[in-house]
């Protein structure tokens, strides 16, 4: 490129603002399955009813990336299936006993019987959120 008699750059076009930073990226392909599924053969995706664990950022209509093959640890937010429901509670787990406990006031925690049928399906790993 040339710089012409009125001191202009010659075929030259220049953009008028600043380079948007998402440049570097437009050409780079996003794969959720790749960013949070880390055990495909175990991972599955569960939309979410009601309101008990809203004080933990899991509301209505969020999807739940659940993993199968973890092994429920102590604090963990987990699918379980309780005398033949499935629910989303986090785990409390002593010793001797098993508790799922809401993040909502308007519920009360869930000692887990020792004879009942009770079952971690699996450990929730992301929550997927609608905004509307």
């Amino acid at each position: 490129m040339e710089i012409n008699n009125k001191g202009y750059l010659a075929g030259a076009d220049v953009v008028a603002g600043f380079p948007s930073p998402a440049d570097d990226f437009k050409d780079i392909p996003l794969d959720l399955n790749k960013k949070y599924v880390h055990n495909p053969s175990s991972t599955f995706f569960v939309r979410v009813k009601g309101d008990s664990m809203h004080g933990a950022g899991i509301d209505e209509g969020d999807l739940l990336i659940v993993d199968k093959s973890l092994t429920a640890m102590d604090g963990d937010i987990a699918i379980c299936f309780l005398n033949g429901e499935f629910t989303v509670k986090k785990l409390q787990i002593k010793r001797d006993r098993i508790v799922l406990v809401p993040a909502n006031d308007k519920y009360r925690p869930i000692e887990v019987p020792p004879d009942s049928d009770f079952l971690v399906w699996g450990v929730v790993r992301h929550i997927i959120k609608t905004i509307r």
